[in-house]
């Protein structure tokens, strides 16, 4: 979503927007099949191919990861750009950037400096650019996150409820909520993590209760 968002290309966008499944999607841009169609294989290699992307995946790396001949990677890197055109635009201006200025910037401006991009070793070189691709799009999730903390918290609190913000994990948030106050803490944690930030996608949220964290899952 935040790639989406991040880059504004507009077939990703409207695949959310429809509430489309982003793998299947992906496998049926990249396969040209009907999205019906697309079979479990399928939608895993464009799993690994949509999160692959994210990180600056090569042919040679996305070919170790699905157990495929480097050209088939290839082919289908090629075909995900083709399809996702403004992606592609957006990782090769993320590491111009990033060779120019020495830093990638997240959603709300936070930097990470990158000096491997500027290495006189290959492989540290390439290091750095992948870092460039990935740094806005990580970067930016986490400063979603940590908005929609900061934001739960202060509601819990002003709310003067006894239930408590206790976990963070990665894209999570986990509340130790009193059963009276229960339906009132869905209700704020919902609110404050789909509306951390104005995005073109909508930041759809997984709400599940249990009495410990594995029954939440």
């Amino acid at each position: 979503r935040v790639l989406a968002h991040m880059s504004g290309d507009e077939n990703m966008i409207d695949a959310f927007k429809h509430g489309e499944d982003i793998h299947s999607k992906t496998a049926s841009q990249i396969f040209d099949v009907d999205i019906k169609d697309v079979t479990s294989k399928q939608r895993i290699e464009a799993k690994a191919i949509n999160f692959g992307i994210i990180y600056g995946k090569t042919d040679f790396g996305l070919s170790q990861d699905l157990n495929i001949p480097v050209p088939t990677a290839k082919a289908y890197i090629e075909s995900y750009f083709s399809k996702y055109p403004k992606i592609k635009e957006f990782m090769d201006n993320a590491v111009e950037t990033a060779t120019e200025t020495g830093y990638a910037t997240t959603i709300l401006n936070r930097r990470r400096y990158i000096p491997e991009i500027k290495a006189s070793n290959f492989i540290v070189r390439n290091q750095g650019k992948r870092f460039a691709m990935n740094a806005p799009i990580q970067g930016s999730a986490a400063d979603i996150i940590k908005v929609a903390m900061v934001n739960v918290y202060n509601k819990l609190k002003e709310n003067e409820m006894k239930s408590k913000l206790i976990l963070q994990v990665h894209d999570e948030l986990i509340v130790e909520a009193v059963d009276e106050e229960l339906e009132l803490a869905e209700k704020i944690v919902r609110e404050e993590m789909e509306n951390a930030q104005s995005m073109d996608v909508k930041l759809d949220v997984d709400l599940n209760t249990g009495n410990s964290w594995y029954e939440t899952k």
